[in-house]
């Protein structure tokens, strides 16, 4: 004999599917975000080799224009070059990344020690 309210049959499955429903949420959520962190990790990664590529062709180590190796650097590093700034011996660059809702940007210097041009 059913209750006042009536029978409470299937209550356990509505409570079940919310609960999937909100991990499943929370999973999606989770996964944008780790994702904004490894595209940040790698532009920054990106970000230094392009500057020190960029810093070696300037000090004559590597034969090549300075800018065009650090957009080569920063090409092999899944980044897009954005900016590259030559000062005297040291280069200033800056790379952005595709993440999952925006774009991640990072910038990097390099050049010789002490040096503040």
């Amino acid at each position: 004999m059913p209750g006042p309210l009536g029978s409470e049959g299937g209550a356990a499955s509505v409570l079940a599917l919310a609960i999937i429903g909100a991990v499943v949420a929370l999973a999606a959520a989770s996964i944008a975000v780790l994702g904004g962190l490894v595209a940040s990790q790698v532009a920054a990664n990106a970000a230094d080799a392009a500057a020190l590529a960029a810093a070696d062709a300037l000090s004559g180590v590597v034969p090549a224009d300075p800018c065009g190796i650090a957009r080569t650097a920063a090409e092999r590093n899944g980044a897009r070059l954005v900016r590259c700034e030559l000062a005297g011996p040291a280069a200033s660059v800056a790379v952005a990344v595709a993440a999952p809702f925006a774009e991640v940007t990072a910038e990097s210097r390099a050049g010789p020690p002490g040096w503040e041009g």
